[in-house]
Parts: C-alpha cells; sequence; structure tokens
C-alpha cells in the first residue's frame, strides 16, 4: 500500500503563484510515475502533469509554460505559476506502482478574479 499526503492548496489571485506538495508513504518502492490531476467543480478529473522515471514530463495543453512538475525521491511537486480563475480545483496527488494507481484526497486550489 501507499498513502500519499498532499500540501500547498490555498486561495490566491490571478496570476499569483502556489507549490504544492506530495509524499508518498509505505511501500514506495517501485513507483515510477508521479504526478497531478484536478478536478473542477461539475468537471471530470483531468491530467495536470506527470513525471515517469526514464521517460520524461508530460503537461496537459492548458497549463504547459505555467505549470512545472518535480520529484525528489518519494515526493513530487508542482510549481503554478501565472495561476487563471480556470485553474481552480481540487488537486490530486497520483502514482504508479506496477500498474496500481494511487491517490491523495487532494487539496483544494481557488484562484480568485
Amino acid at each position: 500500500q501507499v498513502q500519499l499526503v498532499e500540501s500547498g492548496g490555498g486561495v490566491v489571485q490571478a496570476g499569483g503563484s502556489l507549490r504544492l506538495s506530495c509524499e508518498a508513504f509505505g511501500r514506495i518502492l517501485g513507483i515510477n510515475v508521479m504526478g497531478w490531476y484536478r478536478q473542477a467543480p461539475g468537471k471530470e478529473r483531468e491530467l495536470v502533469a506527470t513525471d515517469e522515471r526514464g521517460a520524461g514530463t508530460t503537461y496537459a495543453d492548458s497549463v504547459k509554460g505555467r505549470f512545472t512538475i518535480s520529484r525528489d525521491n518519494a515526493k513530487v511537486f508542482l510549481q503554478m505559476n501565472s495561476l487563471k480563475p480556470e485553474d481552480t480545483a481540487v488537486y490530486f496527488c497520483t502514482v504508479a506502482k506496477y500498474g496500481m494507481n494511487y491517490w491523495g484526497k487532494g487539496t483544494l486550489v481557488t484562484v480568485s478574479s
């Protein structure tokens, strides 16, 4: 089992920045993908960014050039710059290990206009 704990959400004005953090606990050996998804009110959960060992990073078109994903051992970060009101969502940390996906409980990001 892998447990994920996110932090760093909050309220920010449009144009501002936030940094999300996520740390994996438990059986972390074998984790190959770490990433972030988000779910806005009334919408489906969508990919934001992922980092896969040996394969690099992937970003949603809507965040390219504004968000940066990074990882350090069992931690993954999401630096979010130039935030827009449409970035408002619950952000979920996720990891993949041997074909299994694990999810955090989410952290709310609210961007005011």
